[in-house]
């Protein structure tokens, strides 16, 4: 699905540089590489500040927690998202209140959400699936207007723009993970919280860490140990942050690739008329997961590792028929356009250095697999 050796050596020398850094350097938490970076990747996000923390979903649960979203507080997501956008909601003690999604973006369905909205409702959750920005203008005029904040689940979705500004622009804050397999991805797993609130930013600090105030130390204004919160010791590895800004540099250019990849295999499949994600007007996909809508997508996963391509499902089935929440007490027809993107999407392989050669067989066999099932 992902070749992180492939990404490796197309990029060795700066990041065996950066790591090499970090390692001549002795410094290993919590260092002026790490600020280095959280600056660089504010400005990115056209944000004043980041604080980098050790996962997204740490990223989600200390804003979150630093917003004071807590117990008798209900917070709206998706549920066609991966477990750590609502692990994140009941780790606050809230309760999470699900939307269903609009069928082509796969996004939160607004007018969905905006119906959800109690007086014990907090904050909004929107999750950018598979790369595709949520209509995060119009949750954010919703959120404003209802006295709501706007937490933005950027995980999969970093290089992705709306109307030219960066998907990080957006929100009371945006949420990106740095799991291996995204498009700016760590050597390990890391996150990091953009905004533009000084208070929630200091909140947010001092929650990944152990409440110092200063990202420098845990000191106060005359030296002495001053510990304000207990905070999590959530911070984002040195080493990591020293592989992600090395990174950074390159996921334009990843983000276009990843693009012409997904416009390749469109065309490939035209003939078929498969539905795959309507991107907006406006709108720039970081395709982080290109999928597609087939009959009987677990076929498809067998058919294709047999004729040497490998594939996936995702997110099926969706999280309200877990178990993890079956205490919530949903069943099937809950949530009828997640069910039913569950039961039909299938996600192909996307990474930079795909060859166009490589993009062409996926789709050759893929085709292959739609004749065999018409017949």
């Amino acid at each position: 699905m992902c070749d992180l050796r492939a990404q490796y050596i197309s990029i060795q020398a700066d990041i065996d540089a950066a790591i090499r850094s970090v390692i001549r350097s002795g410094e290993f938490e919590r260092s002026a590489l790490l600020w280095d970076f959280e600056r660089q990747f504010a400005h990115a996000c056209h944000r004043t500040y980041a604080i980098g923390v050790a996962s997204g979903l740490a990223a989600l649960f200390l804003t979150l927690k630093a917003l004071g979203v807590g117990p008798g507080d209900e917070v709206i997501t998706v549920p066609n998202t991966d477990i750590s956008t609502c692990a994140a909601i009941r780790h606050c003690g809230a309760t999470i209140v699900w939307a269903d999604v609009d069928p082509a973006t796969h996004n939160i369905d607004d007018r969905l959400a905006e119906g959800l909205i109690t007086e014990r409702t907090r904050a909004i959750v929107p999750v950018s699936m598979y790369g595709l920005p949520a209509s995060l203008p119009r949750l954010q005029e919703l959120a404003s207007t209802s006295g709501l904040k706007l937490v933005s689940d950027a995980a999969l979705a970093f290089g992705a723009t709306l109307s030219s500004h960066p998907i990080g622009a957006f929100g009371d804050a945006a949420c990106f993970s740095f799991a291996p397999t995204k498009v700016l991805g760590a050597y390990g797993d890391g996150g990091i919280i953009v905004t533009d609130d000084a208070d929630l930013a200091d909140a947010a600090r001092k929650l990944a860490g152990y409440g110092e105030a200063d990202p420098k130390d845990m000191a106060d204004k005359d030296g002495t140990l001053c510990l304000r919160v207990e905070g999590y010791h959530e911070h984002l590895d040195v080493i990591q942050a020293g592989v992600l800004r090395a990174k950074l540099a390159y996921v334009d250019a990843w983000v276009r690739r990843r693009n012409q990849v997904a416009d390749r295999y469109k065309q490939i499949l035209a003939p078929y008329s498969l539905k795959t994600q309507h991107v907006p007007r406006g709108y720039t996909h970081a395709y982080r997961s290109f999928v597609v809508q087939v009959p009987d997508p677990s076929g498809a996963v067998e058919w294709l590792r047999a004729h040497g391509v490998t594939s996936q499902r995702l997110y099926a089935p969706p999280l309200h028929l877990q178990p993890a929440y079956a205490d919530m007490g949903y069943g099937p027809g809950s949530f009828p356009v997640a069910e039913s993107l569950a039961h039909s999407l299938l996600c192909l392989p996307i990474y930079p250095e795909l060859a166009d050669a490589e993009v062409d067989f996926v789709g050759t066999q893929l085709i292959s697999y739609l004749g065999s099932v018409d017949t």
